[in-house]
């Protein structure tokens, strides 16, 4: 039996498979005060045969949000909602653990009705879809001292309000052009006090969010991912390398459930991390021009990692483990219903069993992964 299909190992659960469904904005947070909504919770259990479930981005604070309708973790009444998720992910033998992401200076006040913050005054170029339309980002208000302070409660504070919501742990989004990434990165940290500058600096805020969540809820049910060289969300850095073993040797002896890598081209730097890392790895691999598909199942073989994370292939195959032990078929998904709306293109698409029922949509097209 290929390793993918075999149990593996992340903090104190043990999973069925190593078939990871990666964590994807969906924008369909509309319960009251940005709660999950019952449509959520049956999106989330359609997927609970992958080994791990990794929510969408949630804003541990209101600060932290920076697109519309997406989740919180901050409210009793986003506690409630998720606990709905949750209980329909356990119901169906899954586990799942909620994403913490805080948006940092990606935003806007016209979303939110706040200036978003950063490390420093320096705007993000680039485009943010808002409630009244796609506006460009402004300079976020550099964090002072207290606000960091606040920031690393409200993460801690979510990972406990998590726990409460029936998560089996937490991931931290220290990736893709967010907060904490724009601390490790040089072009939007230009701080030059303890939380910049070299990367012991760069890596703090990181480092004492783990540490946080770590105290909050136990290390071995929180995670972080990291994205080092993803340019996303005008994200420069320069020496990552230093910047990623330093983050990595720091992290290391916290004893956290796993590590998520989103490879970038620097494949190499995915086996010194790798070799300095002793828990468990989660690779979202690097794929230029392709979605992870099938084949990539051999960095498991090869023991590049121990779970390998899947997205686009989960929007629209919700049985996307058994799919990918089949060898397929793929249902492509539609892109177009990525983020907000109802049912169609969230919670519509077949599994294979629905398929052979003669349930399945022939207007969604099945295509191969090469």
């Amino acid at each position: 039996m290929s390793v993918a299909f075999t149990p593996g190992r992340i903090g104190r659960r043990t999973t069925r498979n190593r078939i990871v469904m990666a964590p994807m904005t969906r924008s369909r947070a509309y319960g009251p005060g940005n709660s999950p909504t019952d449509l959520m919770a049956t999106y989330y259990a359609q997927r609970a045969s992958a080994g791990l479930v990794v929510t969408e981005g949630t804003q541990p604070s209101p600060q932290g949000q920076g697109y519309v309708d997406t989740p919180g973790l901050h409210s009793d009444e986003q506690v409630a909602g998720w606990r709905r998720v949750t209980d329909a992910v356990h119901e169906r033998g899954g586990l799942i653990v909620a994403q913490l992401m805080h948006t940092g200076r990606v935003g806007h006040p016209d979303t939110t009705g706040r200036t978003p913050v950063g490390p420093s005054a320096v705007r993000a170029a680039g485009v943010v879809h808002t409630r009244t339309g796609r506006q460009e980002m402004v300079v976020p208000e550099p964090l002072d001292e207290s606000g960091i302070a606040r920031t690393v409660r409200d993460f801690a504070a979510a990972s406990a309000r998590a726990v409460e919501a029936g998560f089996d742990g937490v991931e931290l989004h220290g990736a893709n052009g967010y907060l904490l990434h724009q601390f490790l990165s040089t072009n939007a940290n230009r701080r030059t006090d303890a939380w910049g500058g070299d990367a012991a600096g760069r890596t703090r805020l990181t480092v004492e969010v783990a540490r946080a969540a770590a105290d909050a809820i136990g290390a071995d049910r929180v995670a972080l991912r990291i994205s080092p060289t993803n340019p996303l969300n005008d994200i420069d850095e320069e020496g990552y390398r230093e910047t990623y073993t330093h983050l990595v040797d720091a992290l290391d002896p916290l004893g956290l459930a796993y590590l998520h890598l989103v490879e970038a081209e620097d494949v190499g730097l995915t086996a010194l991390l790798r070799a300095r890392w002793s828990g468990p790895l989660v690779l979202n691999p690097w794929t230029p021009g392709r979605t992870t598909g099938p084949e990539d199942l051999e960095r498991l073989e090869r023991g590049d990692a121990d779970l390998l994370a899947f997205g686009a292939l989960f929007l629209a195959n919700p049985d996307l483990p058994e799919r990918l032990r089949r060898g397929g078929p793929f249902t492509a998904p539609d892109l177009s219903r990525a983020f907000g709306g109802d049912g169609t293109g969230y919670t519509d698409y077949p599994t294979l069993d629905d398929a052979a029922a003669g349930d399945g949509r022939p207007d969604r097209e099945v295509v191969p992964v090469a």
